[in-house]
């Protein structure tokens, strides 16, 4: 079974365009979000009403991408992923009141049934920006986004509560406040983590 690298982190702060970064070095197959693609996103953004049946596509988005990736014959390379998505995105939207109870629950139940089957990630890359960077680059995307800039804190502290369950030789964290789009030092950084792992 191929190795699994996941790129995580609030919206805006620049999963899609670290994964890119690396994925032109070569090394890897890679996967994204596809929020163009998906059915239900922007009927979501405008009723809340689709918020659930976004999500769950989502979820099994990532699942298939993650059952892909690790058949593939490269190093798989993630923006986000199942993990993300349920540990951040679905317990924001829980926290935002855009499901219910109930509707959480089915989410919870498939990702811990899914995760259970596949493995975790050997690597998760979290990243972090400071909320004005991160502010300021989701005001310049052309994207259909549910999340916020004003969810960053709590979404944050929702991927704090998971990742203090991870261990840490399978944690990098990175503050990408101040890098490039073009991401040097931190695919610098990546690069020296994966001899460790592989």
């Amino acid at each position: 079974m191929n190795k699994l690298i996941t790129v995580i982190g609030p919206s805006g702060v620049g999963k899609t365009a670290l994964v890119q970064a690396l994925g032109k070095t070569g090394g890897f197959e890679t996967a994204f979000e596809q929020h163009a693609e998906r059915p239900f996103q922007a009927l979501a953004k405008q009723d809340p009403r689709f918020t659930f049946p976004n999500q769950m596509d989502y979820l099994l988005l990532r699942a298939e991408q993650e059952k892909e990736l690790r058949n593939g014959s490269r190093i798989g390379l993630m923006d986000g992923g199942l993990d993300l998505d349920f540990h951040g995105f679905t317990r924001l939207f829980l926290s935002r009141n855009l499901f219910s109870q109930n509707e959480f629950d089915l989410c919870r139940r498939f990702y811990l049934l899914t995760r259970g089957l596949l493995p975790l990630p050997e690597l998760i890359v979290r990243l972090r920006a400071d909320e004005e960077t991160v502010a300021d680059r989701m005001s310049r995307r052309k994207r259909i986004n549910i999340a916020s800039a004003q969810d960053t804190a709590l979404f944050n502290s929702h991927l704090d509560e998971w990742l203090a369950s991870i261990p840490s030789h399978q944690l990098l964290e990175l503050d990408v406040t101040n890098e490039s789009m073009e991401y040097t030092h931190s695919i610098k950084v990546i690069f020296d983590k994966i001899t460790q792992i592989s």
